[in-house]
């Protein structure tokens, strides 16, 4: 359970956030004050910054630049801190606050440098007019009345927000490409995670059905690296292409991310080896028509504490993404009674029933799961037959006349 609410926190983790701890660095400072900015000098463009090793850095991050005469500056919107009170538990609520700060583009692109990430930069071909208006906008943004907002991993992050303020800056609207490239969020988290198989799991276990809604092409740049690329094919309604130029700032260091975990080391094979353990004992079981019930015991008792989790993702989170989740018809704190009901011999009702309804639970989700709109990682499958064979195997050698438990 430790290491799943591990996975889930490291989901709940954004892919795009810079962490300072001390907000510092406003961009209008002392010496800007002094020599106001030239508006006619100022170019924007904007920043990708490729993925790095770190779970949450795995989409990258997106940030857009103004520089010009007395001005050279980033606009971020991926800024926390996490030394605000409760910040896990909001975390994992879907209640973060997030912020959006400008200081000096220097200062960002050190960061960059020092963990070896590839950074890009587009300029965008807009008009003087259109430059003077996204400053405002972006100025507008990060007043202390409007810095913060509640952060949305999908629908409103540092991408998403670029993407609105260049949307109300432009005097023609922006016409992106309309190819699909992932059809889902999930299938598209999973081709950025794909060295990363556990934290995959983890999103797969706490989200549930809305993240396999169809997206668009505009949806799926909520990642900045998918903003990138459509960003450099994307016009204004005018003709005009969006991205005049392009500029690798820095070409980063290889083998930033870190190389795919080896076949032995991922969720599918250690699901596949621990239901195979498992169904040797169900088998040694129903012959010997003996139950080892500490086995029986803790599967359960861990299925149960992994329900708590879902549970909570699902009734009290406020993640659009985490309900409705089918896992929780076998993930959820029921299964503390199957735990219970073996311990305690007077409660032994109660772990006949929850025999019962783990063997319809765990037979239709794994019947019905190629016709279930939400999508499972394949390891939830050998998972789902060793809860289907335990809680069979109970209930046969439970309801003969002669059975003992050792």
């Amino acid at each position: 359970m430790t290491m799943l609410f591990v996975m889930a926190l490291s989901w709940l983790t954004p892919v795009e956030a810079q962490v300072f701890n001390t907000f510092h660095h406003p961009i209008f400072s002392k010496k800007e004050k002094r020599n106001p900015v030239n508006d006619s000098t100022l170019t924007v463009s904007l920043i990708t910054c490729y993925p790095g090793e770190e779970i949450y850095e795995l989409c990258g991050h997106s940030a857009i630049r103004i520089r010009g005469e007395n001005i050279d500056s980033v606009w971020n919107f991926g800024i926390f801190d996490f030394d605000q009170p409760n910040f896990v538990y909001r975390f994992v609520k879907g209640e973060t606050d997030y912020k959006g700060m400008a200081y000096p583009f220097p200062d960002f692109l050190k960061e960059y440098v020092i963990t070896g990430r590839k950074v890009v930069e587009q300029d965008l071909n807009f008009t003087p007019d259109e430059v003077k208006k996204i400053h405002e906008v972006l100025k507008t943004a990060v007043l202390p009345e409007n810095a913060e907002y509640r952060y949305n991993y999908i629908k409103d992050n540092c991408s998403t927000r670029i993407l609105n303020h260049m949307d109300s800056a432009a005097s023609s609207p922006i016409i992106y490409p309309d190819s699909v490239r992932y059809g889902s969020f999930r299938n598209e988290m999973r081709a950025y995670h794909k060295n990363y198989p556990w934290y995959q799991f983890g999103i797969d276990v706490a989200l549930g059905s809305g993240l396999d809604a169809s997206t668009n092409a505009r949806e799926e740049m909520f990642v900045p690296i998918e903003m990138m690329r459509n960003a450099e094919s994307a016009k204004f309604a005018d003709g005009r292409p969006l991205v005049k130029q392009t500029t690798v700032l820095y070409p980063g260091r290889r083998n930033v991310v870190l190389p795919p975990t080896p076949w032995f080391l991922s969720p599918i094979f250690w699901a596949w080896l621990l239901t195979l353990a498992i169904m040797v004992v169900v088998v040694f079981n129903i012959i010997t028509n003996r139950l080892y019930y500490p086995l029986y015991a803790v599967w359960f008792f861990i299925l149960g504490l992994a329900g708590c989790l879902v549970t909570f993702l699902v009734f009290i989170s406020v993640h659009e993404s985490t309900s409705p989740n089918v896992l929780i018809f076998w993930l959820n704190p029921f299964q503390f009674l199957f735990t219970a009901g073996i311990i305690i011999r007077s409660l032994r009702i109660l772990a006949k029933v929850m025999a019962v309804y783990n063997v319809v639970a765990c037979g239709l989700l794994l019947i019905l799961s190629p016709f279930i709109s939400q999508s499972f990682n394949p390891a939830f499958f050998p998972l789902l037959g060793s809860s289907f064979a335990l809680a069979g195997a109970y209930a046969i050698i439970i309801t003969k006349s002669s059975y003992k438990i050792r």
